[in-house]
C-alpha cells in the first residue's frame, strides 16, 4: 500500500523525539454485506477502508497517531501526534529505525479465498434459500433474519526493530436467526458459520443447514418450560460451550490485566488454578478458524499456546508491549480492530481439548442438573472473575436423563471456582461453528471458541422457579 521507504521514513519520524519501540499499521479493507429480513433483502453494502496508524512506546506508556489520508504529509503529521509521547525524553535521544526486512507470512492457513467479489445474486441466494429452509422447517416459523459477509482484510506492518510483514486475511460468516411463535410464546434460534476462507465454503456447508438448526433451536425454546433456579451440576455442551471457558478464563490470562496485577491470575504461573483435568489452549494457527491469525496485528507470527495444563497455569497470552515490560516474548496475541486502533492482548481460538469421557457417561452420572447446549452471551468481572452468562439451548437432566427444554436460564459463577469444579471432561472436543466476536476496550474481533463436553459439580442456575 506504500513503499518500503515511507515505512521507513514514518518509523524514523515516529522516534525522532525518542522512545523504545515504534511501529506502522497500514490497512486496506474490503467488506461486502447483505442482510435478509421479513424475507427480502433489506440492505446491501460495499465498505472500502484504507488508513494507517503509528506507535510510538515509552516505558509503559504508548503514543497513537492515525490518517486514512494517505498522503506523505498526513501521515507525517500522525507520526507527530504518535511521537509526542516522548516528549519528555531528554535531548539528543533521537534513535533510527533498522533496516527494514520482509519477513514470511504462512497464508496457507487461509484456504481457498479470492481476491475477486462474488457475483450479487450469490449472496443473495445464499440468504433467500436460507429463509426458505427456515420456514419449512416448522410452520410456528415466524420470522427469519440472515446476514452474510465476505471480507478481505490486507495489512502491511513495519516496525523500528527493522522487520516488514504483508498479510492478506480473508473472512466470510453467513448467520440465520429464526424466530418462532406459538400463541403467545416466543423462542429464537442463531446459527453461523464461515471462517478465514472464501464464499464458496458455503458450498459444502450449506445455507440450509444452517437455517435448520436455527429453526430447531427456535421451536425447542418456544415448548421450553420455565427454567429452575438453584444450585446443580452443570454439563457444558461440546463447541458452542466454549463461550464459557473464553468469558470466564480466557480475558483473565490476557497480558494486560495480569501485569497491571487486576487479574486473579497474576502472578500465578506454575501454581494450581483448576481441576487437574482442565487444559487450556489458545491457537493462532487453525487452518480457516475464525480466529487465526497468520501474524498478529504486530507482525508476530501466529503461535499455539499452552494456557493451563492439567490444571496448572503455564502462561499469559503476550502482545509486544506487555511483553516487553514482563520480560519475555509475544506471543502472538497483539490484535487490534482497525488502523485506528492500539493493539491489545488478545485471545485468538481458545479451547479446551478432550478428555476420557463419553458423553452419555457424563449425563448418565449427573442426578439433576442443567444441560448447557449452547451460550447466548455473557460477561466476567476480570478483577474477581465473576461472571453471567445466558443459556441459548438448555436442557433439565434427569435421574441420568436429558429431559425437558428450559427457557430464561442464566449461570452465574466465578470463573477459577467453577474451574477447580470440573470432575469430567468428554473425548468429544470440537472447535464451535465459526462465528463469534469479542469486544474488549471497545474494540472487536474475531475469535474462536471451542470445547469437549464438561461436567460441573456445583453452580447457580437463575431462572423462573425454584
Amino acid at each position: 500500500m506504500l513503499d518500503d521507504s515511507i515505512y521507513a521514513q514514518l518509523l524514523d519520524r515516529a522516534l525522532r523525539r525518542g522512545g523504545d519501540y515504534a511501529d506502522v499499521f497500514a490497512e486496506r479493507r474490503r467488506v461486502v454485506s447483505y442482510r435478509l429480513q421479513d424475507g427480502r433483502i433489506h440492505d446491501g453494502a460495499l465498505a472500502l477502508t484504507n488508513g494507517v496508524g503509528i506507535r510510538v512506546v515509552v516505558g509503559e506508556s504508548a503514543g497513537y497517531g492515525f490518517s486514512d489520508d494517505l498522503s506523505l504529509e498526513a501521515l507525517l503529521r500522525a507520526a507527530d501526534a504518535a511521537a509526542l509521547v516522548a516528549r519528555s525524553a531528554p535531548a539528543g535521544q533521537t534513535r533510527h529505525a533498522d533496516t527494514l526486512a520482509s519477513g514470511a507470512v504462512d497464508e496457507s492457513l487461509y484456504h481457498g479465498y479470492s481476491e475477486q467479489i462474488a457475483d450479487a445474486g450469490r449472496y443473495v441466494g445464499l440468504l433467500s434459500r436460507a429463509d426458505a429452509a427456515a420456514r419449512a422447517v416448522d410452520p410456528r416459523i415466524a420470522a427469519v433474519n440472515a446476514h452474510v459477509v465476505d471480507e478481505l482484510q490486507e495489512v502491511w506492518i513495519a516496525n523500528s526493530d527493522g522487520r516488514i510483514v504483508h498479510d492478506r486475511r480473508p473472512m466470510v460468516t453467513l448467520g440465520v436467526q429464526a424466530v418462532a411463535v406459538d400463541g403467545g410464546e416466543r423462542g429464537s434460534g442463531y446459527a453461523g458459520d464461515g471462517g478465514r476462507t472464501s464464499i464458496a465454503y458455503f458450498d459444502a456447508h450449506s445455507p440450509e443447514e444452517l437455517a435448520s438448526d436455527a429453526a430447531r433451536v427456535a421451536i425447542t425454546n418456544v415448548e421450553a418450560i420455565p427454567a429452575p433456579a438453584g444450585e446443580m451440576e452443570m454439563v457444558v455442551g461440546a463447541g458452542g460451550g466454549g463461550v464459557l471457558l473464553h468469558e470466564a478464563v480466557g480475558h483473565g490470562l490476557e497480558s494486560d490485566f495480569n501485569r497491571q496485577g487486576v487479574s486473579l491470575y497474576s502472578g500465578r504461573v506454575g501454581e494450581r488454578v483448576a481441576s487437574e483435568l482442565v487444559t487450556i489452549y489458545d491457537d493462532g494457527n487453525l487452518p480457516e478458524e475464525r480466529g487465526t491469525v497468520a501474524v498478529d496485528d504486530e507482525g508476530v507470527p501466529g503461535q499455539h499456546k499452552v494456557l493451563v495444563e492439567r490444571g496448572v497455569l503455564r502462561g499469559y497470552m503476550q502482545d509486544t508491549l506487555n511483553a516487553r515490560l514482563m520480560g519475555v516474548t509475544s506471543t502472538g496475541s497483539g490484535r487490534r480492530q482497525s488502523f485506528r486502533c492500539l493493539p491489545q492482548p488478545r485471545m485468538c481460538n481458545t479451547y479446551m481439548p478432550s478428555g476420557e469421557s463419553t458423553f452419555d457417561e457424563i449425563v448418565r452420572s449427573t442426578k439433576r442438573g442443567l444441560y448447557a447446549k449452547s451460550f447466548a452471551g455473557g460477561q466476567v468481572e476480570i478483577s474477581r472473575g465473576d461472571f453471567v452468562f445466558m443459556v441459548a439451548e438448555g436442557y433439565l437432566i434427569e435421574d441420568g436423563k436429558i429431559t425437558a427444554p428450559v427457557k430464561n436460564a442464566t449461570i452465574v459463577g466465578n470463573g477459577p471456582d467453577v474451574m477447580t469444579k470440573v470432575v469430567a471432561v468428554g473425548n468429544d472436543e470440537r472447535l464451535a461453528r465459526r462465528h463469534y466476536t469479542c469486544g474488549k476496550g471497545g474494540q472487536y474481533v474475531p475469535v474462536g471458541v471451542g470445547m469437549p463436553s464438561v461436567k460441573i459439580s456445583s453452580i447457580t442456575v437463575g431462572g423462573t422457579h425454584g
